[in-house]
């Protein structure tokens, strides 16, 4: 029996070796795909997380199954593994393996303890555990988790460079109180520094209500105001005449403040008021003609590489036609 249990015990420790090994190599090859596709790869860090972002408290959820492809980060060990938490470090081995011999004996181990921020999770304790259950295909983890709510999306897609900008976006937020005065409130940017543009939208808004109603407007009136009748018909525009389609990889809030300049300009040489129609449109003619244009010549490559394809197809079904006929 004791035979038995060593030979066991001798071969669940090579397993575990071999683990580990494997999973090394998955993120040297993850390296190099980062590397050349120029996507970073690397876990989020809770603390970056933490300072960019105003998080409102933490409260303690319980014991939950967790969902281990929403796990993007970790508290202390965000160097150690990487974006799948395939381990980064040689240092991390002996751990590593430990738990890995543990999951292949059939040990229980105690759940891991996550941080909740938006949609995804980042690690408190428990790391090598959600490393060794990724790489053993597992789809969920038990865990204790703690939730701390923000007021912007932070989402298992979310690019640690986009800290910043989701940054702006909660200070944005907390100033305008947009997202508690609307619901589904959704204003996306595709760099940085957009939403002081906003505010100064806003505040122009308000100066120009005090005006026209003569009398003192506040700030949370202003920024319904706003949203209801400058924002939003300038976004139902975009959407209804798919203007976006012209300006890949950008987004309606890119949109919105590109329009609302160029229209500004349209005033400045006609004198006249424009609507959100007409200079959506007149800024779609201007400045799309030469993603239109890339567009129309890809078409026509395309439509040149297959012409050969679809010719030989019409020769060979005619050539068979013509066998048909002589048998």
């Amino acid at each position: 029996m004791d035979d038995n249990n060593s030979t066991l015990q001798r071969y669940v420790a090579r397993t575990a070796q071999n683990d580990f090994e494997r999973a090394r190599r998955k993120a040297f090859v993850d390296d190099l795909v980062s590397m050349l596709s120029r996507k970073p790869n690397w876990l989020m860090s809770f603390e970056e997380v933490r300072q960019a972002l105003p998080i409102k408290g933490q409260f303690y959820k319980g014991h939950e199954e967790v969902l281990l492809s929403s796990i993007i980060g970790s508290v202390d060990r965000y160097h150690d593994f990487n974006r799948r938490f395939l381990p980064t470090q040689r240092h991390t081995r002996p751990r590593w393996e430990s738990v890995d011999r543990a999951a292949l004996s059939d040990i229980a181990l105690p759940p891991v303890q996550l941080y909740k921020v938006g949609d995804v999770y980042f690690v408190k304790d428990g790391n090598h555990r959600v490393s060794v259950a990724k790489e053993k295909g597992a789809m969920y983890i038990d865990a204790e988790v703690i939730e701390c709510p923000i007021n912007v999306p932070l989402s298992a897609s979310t690019d640690p460079r986009d800290l910043i900008r989701l940054g702006e976006y909660a200070r944005f937020l907390e100033q305008t109180k947009l997202d508690k005065l609307w619901e589904n409130v959704c204003i996306e940017f595709t760099s940085l520094g957009r939403y002081d543009a906003l505010l100064e939208h806003i505040s122009a808004h308000r100066w120009y209500m005090g005006i026209n109603e003569k009398r003192p407007v506040e700030w949370e009136e202003a920024v319904i105001d706003w949203y209801d009748n400058v924002y939003l018909p300038v976004i139902k525009v975009v959407e209804e005449t798919n203007i976006l389609d012209d300006f890949p990889g950008r987004t309606p809030g890119d949109l919105y403040l590109w329009i609302m300049d160029h229209g500004w300009y349209m005033h400045e040489e006609t004198g006249k008021q424009i609507g959100p129609q007409t200079a959506a449109l007149s800024y779609d003619a201007k400045y799309a003609s030469w993603t239109r244009k890339v567009v129309r010549s890809l078409r026509r490559l395309q439509e040149a590489a297959t012409a050969p394809l679809v010719m030989s197809a019409q020769n060979l079904a005619r050539a068979l036609k013509a066998s048909r006929r002589q048998d």
